[in-house]
């Protein structure tokens, strides 16, 4: 382990390829962190190295290869970066995709897939992460959810009971971390000009004869209204870096248009209120 008194802080960011991740990255090491910018497809880092070229950051960022699905390779990079930096200082589990679609017309295995990814993979990356966290007695691990991980929405059931399950896991684990001087924390962020939605709903094939297919249509055309009006995520990406200069930084951050007083209104109103405004903003 070559940790020592001068090596740089370390943070670890899962699906840097696309989203936040890109972005995440770049602020961190402009921030002074070594930055391990994790991803999938590599064939699919070039967005990531032309934003650090012109921020100027390149020299503090290292792509490295990992598919959080793939538990035995979670435990290796991990296992690597320790052995090379001595220490983890943050952790951004930003890695996830968006499945779009009706309860009934969806497979198993499309639910299956999402929680490996949006849930289990995040709960690998992590419980490799907690050894070296609780033994510096620091860190902070930083879950990307969404306004969908306290609000349901039509088409989108596998999406947003995944992040349903960051939180309740993030809850617990914030739990058992603080007594050791780590903190867990939410960044639950609305729309923004980010492509996990429409790439979510590219995927989704109604049949004509699909009972759903009207209803999907309205759903499609909302979520690209939403989308075209989102802000660009400048707003989430500052938010990440007050957390992590935060010496108690709190649970929940939600981020975005609208999002705090959807969430007060969903907590506040009957629920027969709330199926009220959702039905109607559908329409």
């Amino acid at each position: 382990m070559n940790q020592n008194v001068n090596s740089p802080s370390v943070a670890l960011v899962t699906g840097s390829s696309s989203g936040f991740g890109p972005l995440v990255s770049v602020a961190l090491a402009r921030e002074g962190y070594q930055v391990i910018a994790s991803m999938r497809n590599m064939q699919n880092k070039e967005m990531l190295a032309t934003v650090a070229s012109e921020a100027g950051v390149y020299d503090r960022i290292e792509i490295v290869s990992l598919d959080v699905t793939d538990f035995a390779a979670v435990e290796s990079v991990m296992h690597d970066v320790i052995n090379r930096y001595g220490r983890i200082d943050v952790l951004v589990n930003n890695a996830g995709f968006a499945t779009g679609g009706f309860v009934e017309e969806l497979s198993l295995e499309e639910w299956e897939r999402q929680f490996a990814t949006n849930f289990f993979g995040l709960v690998a990356v992590t419980k490799a992460v907690l050894p070296i966290m609780r033994t510096q007695r620091s860190g902070k691990i930083i879950n990307i959810s969404s306004i969908s991980g306290r609000v349901g929405f039509p088409a989108m059931g596998p999406y947003v009971a995944s992040k349903f399950a960051v939180e309740g896991f993030s809850e617990s684990l914030r739990l058992e971390m603080l007594p050791y001087g780590v903190y867990v924390v939410l960044i639950e962020p609305g729309s923004f000009k980010t492509n996990i939605w429409s790439k979510g709903l590219q995927g989704v094939s109604v049949r004509s004869d699909s009972p759903y297919a009207k209803e999907m249509k309205t759903i499609v055309q909302y979520v690209n209204r939403v989308v075209k009006t989102a802000p660009p995520p400048d707003e989430v990406i500052r938010q990440i870096i007050k957390v992590v200069q935060s010496p108690t930084p709190r649970l929940r951050y939600p981020v975005g248009r609208g999002v705090t007083l959807t969430l007060r209104l969903k907590n506040w109103l009957p629920w027969k209120w709330w199926e009220w405004i959702v039905m109607k903003s559908l329409k």
